[in-house]
């Protein structure tokens, strides 16, 4: 996702899609260490995406990214 995109999008869009970028990312290392990554490429290319996020959002002045990634985690958790 190019940064002119993210700075296009809302910040609770923002944060969705941090979560599911840091989801994503761990759905991958997962996937490397039991060798079943067909392309390694793809850990850095979300690493990168995940720091674009968080440049936007430091940008916007977001303080406690992280607290506010915890409770939306948190929420989707009761829902299921």
């Amino acid at each position: 996702m190019k940064i002119e995109e993210l700075r296009a999008m809302k910040t609770d869009e923002l944060h969705n899609e941090l979560e599911r970028l840091r989801r994503h990312l761990f759905d991958l290392r997962a996937q490397a260490v039991t060798e079943k990554l067909e392309n390694p490429m793809q850990l850095g290319n979300t690493k990168r995406s995940i720091a674009r996020l968080l440049t936007v959002l430091h940008e916007r002045n977001e303080v406690n990214i992280e607290q506010r990634q915890a409770h939306l985690t948190a929420q989707r958790a009761r829902r299921k």
